[in-house]
This record gives structure tokens, sequence and C-alpha cells, in this order.
């Protein structure tokens, strides 16, 4: 099977244009279930049934795998076996009649409209490192990109006069306004931290780890992290924290979803609707402390 998961890992990749997250999550989901049918001495993908599914599903059930979970490896063995039948390598698919277990969809956590003005009121100084740290921080409430879009940004993404950045993802082009407050931290940061960064002029990154080279995504969540305990603030707070806050808030400020949608880079604009869900949570919670009979 070694092969037949390589070669559905270029397909993803060359043509259906697949994030690195899903190709990482599909290899590793295909590479246990591969696990699992050797052992049962199946070797070959047409010596594969439903019932091998089944019974590896069960299996992860039995270890205390999260319906989350269990649902993302039957979506990578649906999308492997489709493969593997338009490549004429299998009769059909045998993964297409399983039955994801229902996932509770939870809301998103999001900072109130003071506490990200605590968040982002913290990195205050004038070091390089704090006037990138600010402007990081600004530009990410500001347009809600995801952090590998935010660390990955090149000068030439920003438009300080038009006020806007460009981001590319694995399927379109977005651009996305942001206001004063981030222009502000990004001129201040381009004009006295980025050239104390950077160490070579060709870097085309707009943001730099302290030696200058591209920083991490987990460099960046332990910003945020150190920024948030600094700023007194309790929720779990990650990245996502703020790009959920984004959302939220300009859903709760009368944003129209389609261009919420668009911001984010969502393709499906059910995905964006959750915020509408936590306005209307929102406005019922304001309800039932105000209204006499609330």
């Amino acid at each position: 099977m070694n092969l037949d998961i390589q070669s559905f890992m270029e397909y993803l990749h060359e043509v259906k244009k697949t994030s690195k997250n899903t190709e990482d999550s599909y290899e590793r989901d295909l590479k246990k279930l591969k696990e699992y049918l050797l052992g049962k001495k199946v070797s070959d993908v047409e010596e594969i049934t439903e019932e091998h599914l089944l019974d590896y599903i069960m299996m992860l059930k039995e270890a205390g795998r999260k319906p989350s979970t269990i649902s993302r490896n039957m979506a990578s063995f649906k999308a492997y076996f489709d493969y593997l039948k338009k490549q004429g390598m299998v009769e059909w698919n045998v993964a297409a009649g399983l039955k994801a277990p229902k996932v509770e969809k939870k809301l998103p956590e999001i900072l109130t409209a003071e506490e990200t003005e605590r968040l982002l009121e913290q990195p205050n100084g004038s070091t390089p490192k704090e006037l990138r740290d600010k402007a990081m921080l600004e530009l990410l409430y500001a347009t809600g990109i995801r952090v590998t879009e935010l660390i990955t940004l090149k000068i030439s993404d920003v438009n300080l006069k038009m006020e806007y950045i460009i981001c590319t993802d694995a399927h379109k082009e977005r651009i996305i306004p942001f206001g004063n407050m981030a222009k502000r931290a990004i001129d201040e940061y381009i004009d006295n931290g980025r050239p104390k960064l950077v160490a070579d002029e060709k870097s085309e990154l707009l943001f730099t780890n302290c030696s200058g080279g591209a920083m991490s995504r987990q460099g960046f969540w332990k910003l945020v992290k150190h920024y948030g305990s600094k700023a007194g603030i309790r929720t779990d707070i990650t990245p996502y924290t703020l790009r959920h806050s984004f959302a939220a808030h300009l859903v709760s400020n009368g944003a129209d979803l389609k261009s919420v949608q668009e911001m984010l880079g969502h393709s499906d604009i059910s995905t964006t609707q959750i915020y509408t869900q936590m306005n209307q949570l929102g406005i019922r919670e304001v309800y039932t402390k105000a209204h006499p009979r609330g």
C-alpha cells in the first residue's frame, strides 16, 4: 500500500491543491490504517473490505478517540479510496458507506473588546522585538488572517498607502483591508524595528524571528500566550483566538457574512455562519439580563 499512499499524496498536493495540514493529516491516518491492515495480513488494496474499515474504526472508538478524530479518519479513507477508484486500482470505494459520528460543534473562544484592547497594548516598548510583536498582533486582529499567512507575509504583500494586504492560499488570492492602528504599528516596525532584526537585505519576509530568519508557528504561538498572560487574560489564548475575535467582533457590529467569509478565506459560508450563532447567543444574553420578563 505504500506506493499507493505516496501517489495519493502527490495527487492531493499537485491536483487538488490541498493545504499542508490536510495532507499531513491524511497521510498520518492512512499510514496508521496500513499498519493495522498489515497486522491483519492484508497488504493489497484490492483485499480491503468495508468490514476491515469498520473494525478499525471500532478499535479507534474503544481506544477513546474523539468523534472529530474518527470523522477525520473516515474522510481520509473516503478520499483515498475514491482516488484509487478513479485510478482503476479498485472497483469501488469501500469507504463510501461509512457514516461519521456526530461531532458536537463547540463555539470558538473569543476575547471581549476590552480584553483585546489589553492584549494589543502589551507590546508597548521601543525595542525591535516589541515593535515587531506590536505590529504582528495589530495586523492579526485587524485582518483575521491565519498564522501561516501572517508569518509568511512579504513586504510586497503589504500596501501601507491603501491599507490592505494580499494573502494567497492554495485556492485564491485575497485582498484584506486593515485600519489605522495596524498601519501605524507596521510603519513603526518597518522604520525602526525590522532593519535591526533582518541581517539579509534581500529578505522579503515582513516579519522574522530575532535572528532575522523565518518565524515558526510555535514561536508565534508562544508570543501570543506570553502577552495574553501579561494582559491578565484567563482564556487559553492562541492565534486562533484573535482570528475568531476579529470575525465575531465584525459580525456583532453589523458586517455582512459574505464579506467576513471573503476576508477569512472560508471556501464555504457555512463555516462563517458560526459567528452569526455567537452573535445571536450574545443578543439572547443581553435580553435575558435586561428584559423584565427575561
